[in-house]
């Protein structure tokens, strides 16, 4: 009889399923993106700014860029566990992207609300 020890953290169908729904959000707003520039192009930066005034506009590209740090982290994630086998290295460097990445959604969450 064989026996498996199963070690690790189980993220398996989890994060599978999340990299999809954020890949599929993310597709959503750059083809609603997409059309929105191709039939009614901002002029200038104040084009630019009232088309990001809008609360909607404002939730849904603050949606999409949630969806892409997540995403971000469970690839990156996935990457590191694979191929870094030191822990403390992967530790550290779990730590640096999570913090590289908070710092990127607080930054745009700044730009979208200083509007």
């Amino acid at each position: 009889m064989v026996k498996r020890v199963v070690t690790g953290a189980h993220y398996g169908l989890m994060d599978w399923l999340a990299q999809r729904i954020t890949a599929v959000a993310m597709a959503v707003y750059v083809i609603f993106f997409a059309g929105l520039i191709l039939f009614c192009p901002p002029r200038g930066f104040e084009g630019w700014r009232a088309l990001f005034a809008g609360p909607l506009m404002r939730a849904a590209t603050f949606l999409f860029l949630l969806s892409l740090v997540w995403h971000a982290w469970i690839g990156m994630r996935d990457i590191l566990m694979d191929y870094i086998k030191p822990t403390g290295l992967r530790l550290f460097l779990h730590v640096l992207v999570l913090l590289a990445l908070a710092i990127y959604a607080g930054w745009a969450a700044q730009i979208l609300w200083r509007l």
